[in-house]
């Protein structure tokens, strides 16, 4: 675990949860894709480098998810180093306490505000072309969150975030956090259009072709939106469909699966009530989804 793995002459990867990758700017000064899930992923980094002798010149933060930003505090405050996300993303980033907020909609109980969901703030400024190395590319990717980046380097390695689930995590627990299931799928195409030597996404294993894995994901979403479809047959509020889902792929609840699988269910339900394959009624002031309307 948090071993550096070389994926080409500029271009390293980190073994982790997150997956994070190292990208060398010069001979001495680096950037850092992703800083891990807490303060000790930090630290690790932090070795990794120390041990390699490079400076980290900043960080790009692939999306303000609470394990992909978690180590940024620690080591902007010991190194020093910029940190950009993208979009709303940073503003996520900058203000870690909207995240569970977000998913619970109102000021989330104190289940909710753990490192899991909710990192340690950090100063960092908005993603841009611009203030990309030499070297590296970006690609937005929205879907999982509102304004996720991928990143391509000179060595034509793609590291692609939380745009796609690995195979186990999707036969083990089918639903993955989604913020806008089109944005999402389209993201898919996207990726599945592109060209590179490796493929890194933070939750599966590198590979070199990323198309077959592209594939397991949009089948899977688009199962889940015809499972949340089929579930309102019968009129349903949206804690009925979520129940549902739960039951159907035998999920256990919890607190914080509550509300990242609750979040994602209610965006497939916004998501078919846009193609207009489920519909609104409200009944003794209950909100319901059904296949017609009422």
């Amino acid at each position: 675990m948090y071993e550096r793995i070389s994926a080409g002459e500029r271009t390293d990867w980190i073994s982790c949860p997150s997956r994070m990758g190292i990208y060398r700017i010069s001979d001495r000064k680096v950037c850092l894709i992703d800083s891990g899930n807490d303060k000790d992923a930090g630290k690790k980094v932090q070795k990794i480098l120390a041990e390699q002798g490079w400076e980290l010149e900043m960080i790009l933060n692939t999306h303000s998810h609470a394990d992909h930003i978690g180590g940024n505090q620690l080591l902007q405050q010991r190194l020093g180093c910029r940190i950009y996300a993208p979009g709303a993303d940073a503003v996520f980033v900058r203000h870690p306490e909207l995240e569970p907020s977000f998913l619970f909609g109102g000021y989330p109980m104190k289940e909710l505000r753990n490192k899991f969901l909710m990192a340690k703030e950090s100063k960092v400024e908005e993603l841009t072309p611009e203030v990309l190395p030499e070297g590296i590319e970006m690609l937005l990717l929205p879907g999982h969150s509102f304004s996720m980046a991928g990143f391509h380097t000179s060595d034509d390695v793609w590291f692609l975030a939380d745009s796609l689930t690995g195979e186990e995590v999707l036969e083990k627990y089918h639903v993955s956090f989604l913020y806008d299931v089109k944005a999402y799928l389209e993201s898919l195409e996207k990726v599945e259009e592109l060209s590179g030597k490796l493929f890194i996404p933070a939750h599966a294993e590198p590979r070199e072709d990323i198309r077959p894995l592209v594939q397991k994901n949009r089948e899977k979403v688009l199962e889940i939106a015809e499972v949340v479809r089929e579930s309102c047959r019968t009129p349903k509020s949206t804690e009925e469909v979520i129940q549902a889902v739960f039951e159907r792929y035998d999920l256990k609840m919890d607190a914080v699966q509550f509300v990242l699988a609750g979040s994602t269910i209610r965006s497939y339900l916004s998501y078919l009530r846009e193609k207009q394959e489920l519909f609104l009624r409200f009944e003794r002031n209950r909100l319901l989804w059904a296949w017609e309307e009422g």
